[in-house]
């Protein structure tokens, strides 16, 4: 069985999209978007996810039957984020970072 031989130029533009979802990861943990925060960052989890395996892990040149133990496990954790963000969907909302700096009164000490 011949493998397949990946182009370094993919794996440098695999590579530039991982470091561009790393920044896309930073840059929304630092911006406050209320209740989307999680799937915006559970979002750009997959999506990396998903480049690791079929180009670092050879799943996009594998067998067949590779392939099916792929996508079951992405079967798999669609619905355990699906039940995550069911639970999540119908807590109670909690006031966000920027609502709590902006209620806090400064309290000043007195001698």
């Amino acid at each position: 069985m011949s493998e397949h031989i990946v182009s370094p130029k993919i794996y440098a533009m695999i590579f530039l999209a991982l470091m561009v979802g790393t920044f896309l990861t930073v840059f929304a943990a630092t911006r406050d978007f209320g209740r989307v925060n999680i799937v915006i960052a559970l979002g750009i989890a997959t999506i990396k996810a998903t480049l690791v395996i079929l180009f670092f892990m050879h799943g996009k040149y594998s067998a067949r039957r590779t392939k099916l133990v792929i996508v079951s496990g992405f079967f798999w954790l669609a619905i355990m984020l699906g039940l995550t963000l069911a639970d999540y969907s119908t807590r109670h909302a909690e006031p966000s970072r920027s609502q709590l700096n902006q209620t806090v009164p400064s309290r000043s000490i007195v001698s």
